[in-house]
């Protein structure tokens, strides 16, 4: 099972890849205004994608001037910091709730989830720049035609990663 597993989550990262090639370099770009200017990233994880929040802030190698984004900052926020929100799908209800919270403050926001039925107003239109994590299953099969091994937070990391790697070579460029 562990090498299906693996096979199919080494298709999801190289999907991911070829096919977000673009918004790694327009996120990462929008990101790292926040630094290089008066701003600050704030990230933003729900449920089991608090695992980025814990990368960007605790890991072994932060992100740069990175926060958790709490309740209390949200208002405090100005249009010199930037936002990087992870959640499962792209309909998710409290996700919309801060995006809209966001737009109406006219902060610039990247965003990374699934889109799992494309509408207006989800995540994908709201964001400045989205992330598509395209999974809208497990990856393994059940005996009963059921699907499990669900690595949404995986994959987060990897795109978080992604970021970071640009984010630090273009803030490496402006301080040189």
């Amino acid at each position: 099972m562990l090498k299906m597993f693996t096979t199919q989550l080494t298709g999801v990262l190289k999907r991911i890849e070829e096919k977000e090639e673009f918004s790694f370099e327009d996120g990462a770009r929008l990101l790292a205004q926040g630094p290089v200017g008066d701003g600050t990233i704030y990230i933003y994880g729900s449920q089991e994608m608090k695992a980025v929040e814990f990368e960007a802030v605790d890991g072994a190698e932060p992100l740069r001037g990175a926060k958790v984004l709490t309740d209390g900052h949200i208002e405090a926020l100005t249009d010199a910091d930037r936002v990087l929100l992870f959640t499962r799908f792209a309909n998710d209800a409290p996700a919309l709730e801060l995006a809209q919270r966001l737009r109406e403050k006219m902060i610039s926001f990247v965003a990374v989830s699934t889109v799992a039925e494309p509408s207006e107003g989800d995540l994908s239109q709201l964001a400045d720049v989205h992330f598509d994590l395209r999974l809208k299953k497990g990856l393994l099969p059940d005996d009963i035609g059921n699907r499990y091994g669900y690595p949404s937070a995986i994959a987060a990391l990897f795109v978080f990663h992604g970021l970071k790697f640009t984010i630090d070579e273009i803030l490496a460029e402006y301080e040189e």
